[in-house]
């Protein structure tokens, strides 16, 4: 399996500059027909070495997610993880949803951030002199990347345990994202309380 390789070069620059509690921010589960959203903040030392075959959470084995995460909150300065359920997307819509998990995943963190890495977008109601946003985050920072490594591993402890409670609907594969599967069980049995109905009311 060909890796993109994240590396520690955008933290080492910030380092330099005083800012030692950095940390790297990313959610999972945003383009999922069921379940939460996820968020995470971590702050990884200076000192951490990036083990071999480290990448996002994405092309990563279950297993390799596993092993890492483990490592991961074994080895960071600090670590948080922050859900918000079905009920607040629909009520907020996805985007605020997931704004909403980033702020609380990075309020959990102690010691504070002093400065933000996240993945792709900024996050409203932080300072953006305080953050930085980058395209494709979690394949160039290993910050990013080890908060879409926890996350991710969170959230599909999730929904193996919805899988036990709604057993027809695959949650336990798939995750709560629309597949094939996914979407012809939704058909034939109807939606469940962890289902966003304003994302799957084409069905």
């Amino acid at each position: 399996m060909q890796f993109t390789k994240p590396t520690l070069e955008i933290e080492q620059s910030l380092w330099k500059k005083g800012l030692d509690h950095l940390a790297g921010v990313d959610e999972v589960g945003r383009g999922a027909f069921a379940g939460p959203v996820v968020a995470a903040a971590v702050i990884l030392p200076k000192n951490f070495q990036i083990p071999d075959n480290f990448a996002d959470s994405k092309q990563l084995r279950p297993k390799e997610r596993k092993q890492f995460a483990e490592l991961i909150k074994k080895e960071a300065k600090a670590w948080a993880i922050a859900e918000v359920g079905v009920s607040v997307i629909d009520k907020l819509g996805l985007g605020k949803a997931a704004q909403k998990a980033f702020r609380k995943a990075l309020k959990d963190l102690k010691p504070v951030a002093d400065f933000v890495l996240v993945d792709a977008f900024y996050i409203k109601h932080l300072n953006r002199k305080n953050q930085k946003p980058i395209i494709k985050g979690d394949q160039k920072s290993v910050s990013i990347a080890a908060a879409s490594i926890i996350a991710k591993v969170h959230r599909d402890k999730i929904m193996r345990q919805y899988h036990k409670k709604y057993p027809k609907y695959g949650f336990g594969k798939h995750k709560g994202y629309g597949t094939k599967f996914h979407q012809v069980a939704i058909k034939k049995f109807g939606l469940t309380t962890i289902h966003r109905r304003q994302f799957i009311h084409f069905l």
